[in-house]
C-alpha cells in the first residue's frame, strides 16, 4: 500500500470516532438516549482501532495524538454529558412537586464538569510518560460508558431514576477522571497468567457475565466493577500482598 495513503488511515479512523460522537449528541437532543449510548460504543471501537491500525501499518503522524484527544473530548466528554443531562431532566420531572424548583433544576448543570475534566485528563495523558501499563484517573472511554448507559441501567437499578443519585454519580465520576487513583489498562501485551493479566481476566469474565444478565444496562455495573478491581489490585500490590 502506498505510504501516502497508509499514513492517513489512523487519522481517518480517529475522525470517525469524532463523527460518531456527534451522532450521539444529536441522538440525545432528539431524546433517543439508547441510540446515543450505542454511538459512544461505536466511538470507543474506532478509538481502539486508530491506535491499532497505526501500530500495524507502522505509521506515525504529528497530529495523530492531538487529533485523538480532540475527538475523545467530543465522544467521551460531551456526548455522555448530553445523555446524562437529558436523563436528569427526566429524573427531575419525577421529583415531588415541592422539589421541582429552579434552584434544584440548575444543579444539573454540574454535569458539564465531565467534558471540562475530560479535557484536563486527556491533556495530562498526552504529556505523561508514566501511563503505559496503568492509567492515573478514570480513562475517558470508561467514564463515558458508565454515564452514557445510566438510562439503560435504570431499568434494572431503580435508584438510577433518582435525580440526586444520578447527579451524585455524574459529578463523582467527573472528579475520578483527574483523581490520583491507579486504573488498570485493559491492553494485553500477552495472555500469560501474570498477576496483572489475572485482574484483567476477572474484569472481562465478570463483564461478559453482567452483559448477558443486563444487556446494555450492564455497562455502568461493568465500569464500577473495573474501578473496584483496579483499586483492590493496586492496594494489594502496594502492600506487597500479591
Amino acid at each position: 500500500m502506498n505510504l501516502g495513503i497508509k499514513k492517513h488511515i489512523p487519522n481517518t479512523i480517529t475522525c470517525l470516532n469524532l463523527v460518531c460522537g456527534c451522532f450521539s449528541i444529536i441522538s440525545s437532543l432528539n431524546g433517543n438516549l439508547t441510540f446515543a449510548a450505542i454511538w459512544i460504543v461505536i466511538s470507543a471501537i474506532f478509538d481502539f482501532c486508530d491506535g491499532l491500525s497505526a501500530r500495524l501499518l507502522k505509521v506515525t503522524s504529528t497530529i495523530g495524538k492531538e487529533l485523538d484527544s480532540l475527538s475523545d473530548i467530543i465522544s467521551f466528554g460531551v456526548a455522555p454529558t448530553m445523555i446524562i443531562y437529558m436523563w436528569l431532566n427526566v429524573c427531575f420531572s419525577q421529583l415531588p412537586t415541592g422539589f421541582q424548583t429552579p434552584t434544584i433544576s440548575y444543579l444539573k448543570y454540574a454535569v458539564f464538569l465531565v467534558p471540562a475534566l475530560s479535557a484536563v485528563r486527556l491533556a495530562r495523558f498526552n504529556i505523561d510518560t508514566k501511563q503505559n501499563e496503568n492509567f492515573i484517573g478514570m480513562p475517558t472511554p470508561a467514564n463515558a460508558l458508565f454515564l452514557g448507559f445510566v438510562p439503560a441501567a435504570s431499568e434494572y437499578v431503580s435508584i438510577l431514576h433518582n435525580y440526586w443519585v444520578v447527579l451524585f454519580f455524574a459529578v463523582s465520576f467527573a472528579f475520578l477522571l483527574v483523581s490520583p487513583i491507579n486504573m488498570l489498562s485493559m491492553k494485553f501485551k500477552d495472555f500469560k497468567f501474570t498477576r496483572m493479566n489475572i485482574a484483567r481476566y476477572i474484569i472481562l469474565i465478570v463483564g461478559i457475565s453482567l452483559f448477558f444478565l443486563f444487556n446494555l444496562g450492564a455497562f455502568p455495573l461493568i465500569i464500577f466493577g473495573y474501578l473496584l478491581v483496579s483499586i483492590f489490585y493496586h492496594t494489594l500490590t502496594k502492600l506487597e500482598v500479591i
